[in-house]
């Protein structure tokens, strides 16, 4: 195993679980110090206990900007700085525009766009100070719809240009800002959606490639750590999914539209159907019967 984050401080949010689980781990058996900001604090409590005396925990809901900065600056306290943040923090809703209720639209908003621009915002002066680097998980929805995942599509489309802009404002401090766009990820929100959605992965599998493969935890960690490592402005998982952001303006074109029509007249009724019979809009937390952004302590 490289040892090539060795004294390097790593903030992950959303590290309970699925991808800042992976790279936190992968990041202390490359030498990182990292803290786990999140909610589940039994998980946090439990994996921070297992990665050893290189890892530390603090609750915190990204929506929540005065305990978010709290976390941050406890995080600095307690590992002497931040040279290094992977904004991970993200949920999902089901269901079509028309469909979905404004709360669980304004959810996923407010967790997947505005809680990367708590924690760009609250982390700012501790890179600055390290000369650190940054990544925004978005996705590879960042440059293409999907039919029922309209708030998804949208805060990651979003997340990419806050994280570009905010790039741009942070140069002349010497922080450095990269972009992470994974497709299907083996993890709870991909595999809770194929739970309670039948035809979730049906539609997934007539996408075009890359859109049609779910590619591990392990690999996606892998390769936000050399992203990290590397600095990297850019990390598509599979790599592949680059070819996306080369064609988002052919894939949104009027040539396009014929195959997406169709594409979509196929799949909606069904989504529809089956959001109407679950009878929410939410992701629920595994083992917890709590949608993803409410498990948290009493």
């Amino acid at each position: 195993m490289k040892r090539d984050l060795l004294g390097r401080k790593l903030v992950v949010t959303g590290a309970a679980r699925g991808i800042g689980e992976k790279v936190a781990r992968l990041a202390i058996a490359r030498g990182a110090q990292v803290t786990l900001i999140g909610l589940e604090p039994d998980r946090l409590r439990d994996l921070a206990r297992e990665l050893g005396p290189a890892a530390s925990w603090r609750e915190a809901d990204v929506r929540d900007g005065t305990v978010l900065r709290s976390a941050i600056d406890e995080a600095a306290g307690v590992m002497g700085g931040i040279d290094l943040v992977v904004a991970n923090a993200g949920v999902v809703a089901y269901g079509t525009v028309r469909q979905t209720d404004e709360a669980s639209f304004e959810r996923v908003l407010d967790i997947n766009l505005n809680g990367v621009f708590r924690t760009l915002k609250y982390v700012t002066p501790h890179l600055e100070r390290s000369r650190g680097h940054v990544l925004v998980v978005a996705s590879a929805l960042s440059f293409m719809p999907l039919a029922a995942m309209a708030s998804y599509g949208a805060s990651k489309a979003a997340a990419e240009l806050l994280a570009l802009t905010y790039r741009q404002e942070v140069a002349h401090l010497g922080v450095t800002v990269g972009l992470v766009h994974p497709s299907w990820i083996d993890t709870d929100l991909v595999r809770g959606a194929e739970a309670d959605l039948p035809s979730f992965q049906g539609l997934r599998n007539r996408l075009p490639y890359p859109g049609n493969v779910t590619t591990s935890g392990d690999r996606a960690a892998a390769a936000i750590v050399d992203g990290l490592v590397r600095r990297r402005s850019r990390v598509y998982v599979p790599r592949a999914v680059v070819v996306a952001n080369w064609a988002k303006a052919a894939l949104n074109s009027p040539l396009a539209w014929p195959w997406a029509r169709r594409f979509a007249a196929r799949a909606v009724p069904s989504l529809e159907r089956e959001v109407a019979a679950l009878g929410r809009h939410d992701q629920l937390t595994p083992g917890t019967g709590t949608s993803a952004a409410e498990t948290k302590s009493p």
